[in-house]
């Protein structure tokens, strides 16, 4: 049986007109979790069957990648090839929201609106860690996770410190956590990838960011280099935020 047999695939189109395939699977609060590179992987699957045995209804957008191809050089090669040339992503860009967070946060508000509650949480992982504060911006999402953040690349000082969210945003996101939306973040101390941007969300967020700094020089916290803190961490912020 493939992996995804047992999710229910679709499409998000918001009202701009833009569109991705979706996977659905479980009841409960809402979780839109956002694959890493090289894309739904099956590791990826794998934590995300998870979050569904702990009663959550989880929406998995497919923005790159091939869906159930594993973690490889030829699969992070074709991811890498189409993020490059997207115009809804950017690697590099500093000071900038990245424009699929627009797309996302209207995600958010379908599944809120559908399963109700307090709100839904977003997690992104590597590359879309950083989606997750971006969706922050819209009251929909209340318990944003940031598995090691990863754009823009950590190239020069001002890169590593950067949080990808423009000026405009990065108000916003202050206002809410300076409201009681918390924000949790998860990385091994060192992981290069994730640069100085811990330090960033604790200077910006104070009590609100919540961090897990984990042992060790891995990456994938939840996923290849999965740790049962990272694990658990998640799984009570999701039941703290989104059960109320």
């Amino acid at each position: 049986m493939a992996l995804l047999d047992t999710w229910t695939r679709g499409e998000h189109v918001d009202a701009a007109g833009t569109g991705h395939p979706t996977y659905r699977k479980g009841e409960g609060p809402g979780v839109v979790l956002i694959h890493e590179i090289p894309g739904i992987s099956p590791e990826v699957i794998r934590y995300a069957d998870e979050l569904v045995v702990a009663g959550h209804t989880v929406v998995m957008p497919e923005l790159f990648g091939r869906a159930e191809a594993p973690v490889g050089p030829a699969s992070v090669a074709r991811a890498m090839a189409q993020i490059c040339i997207s115009r809804e992503m950017s690697m590099l860009a500093a000071g900038e929201t990245t424009p699929v967070a627009g797309w996302l946060r209207s995600l958010a508000r379908a599944l809120h609106a559908d399963v109700g509650g307090p709100g839904v949480g977003a997690l992104g992982m590597c590359f879309t860690g950083g989606f997750a504060l971006a969706m922050m911006v819209d009251d929909a999402v209340a318990a944003p996770v940031l598995a090691q953040p990863s754009t823009p690349f950590p190239l020069g000082r001002r890169r590593a410190a950067d949080l990808q969210l423009s000026p405009a945003d990065l108000d916003v996101v202050r206002s809410r956590a300076a409201a009681g939306c918390q924000v949790l973040g998860l990385r091994y101390r060192g992981d290069r990838m994730v640069g100085r941007r811990f330090d960033t969300l604790t200077r910006e967020l104070g009590d609100a960011f919540l961090r897990v700094d984990l042992p060790g020089s891995k990456h994938s916290t939840l996923t290849l280099h999965r740790h049962q803190d990272a694990v658990d961490a998640v799984l009570a912020f999701f039941a703290e935020r989104l059960r109320g």
